[in-house]
């Protein structure tokens, strides 16, 4: 596969929201695989001649509610109904705080820390992918 192929595949990967690919043709296997986040030590690193970069940015304080699987994300109940949470809601443990539908399938995300949450991290009705950030939440 050509370096223009693969490039297309990687653009296809965004632009759908893709976290992983796996292509196999003619005896070929081809994994595209997105992080997100920093990029990994090596690729990051100044090339010989080039100043070293600031420090990176610290990772914003709080934890992260990982979507539990592949679906869409919904932040209320029904169309039309309020968000479950809101930027600056307190939440306990238990209490739910979006809904991800897979395979026709509502399925609850509930806290598993308490906080208040600080970052709400996923557009209503967008694709999720198996562990992307959902919520950022102060404990």
């Amino acid at each position: 596969m050509d370096r223009d192929a693969i490039e297309a595949l990687a653009e296809l990967m965004a632009r759908h929201g893709l976290a992983e690919l796996e292509l196999e043709t003619g005896g070929s296997r081809l994994r595209l695989r997105r992080f997100e986040g920093p990029a990994p030590a090596a690729a990051s690193a100044p090339r010989p001649g080039e100043p070293a970069s600031e420090a990176e940015p610290a990772e914003p304080p709080g934890e992260i509610v990982r979507a539990p699987m592949v679906g869409t994300f919904y932040r209320s109940p029904e169309p039309g109904a309020p968000p479950f949470v809101e930027v600056g809601d307190r939440v306990e443990v238990g209490q739910v705080l979006c809904i991800v539908e897979a395979m026709k399938l509502m399925n609850e995300l509930e806290s598993e820390v308490a906080g208040t949450v600080a970052a709400v991290l996923v557009e209503d009705g967008a694709p999720v992918q198996y562990g992307q950030p959902l919520f950022r939440v102060l404990p």
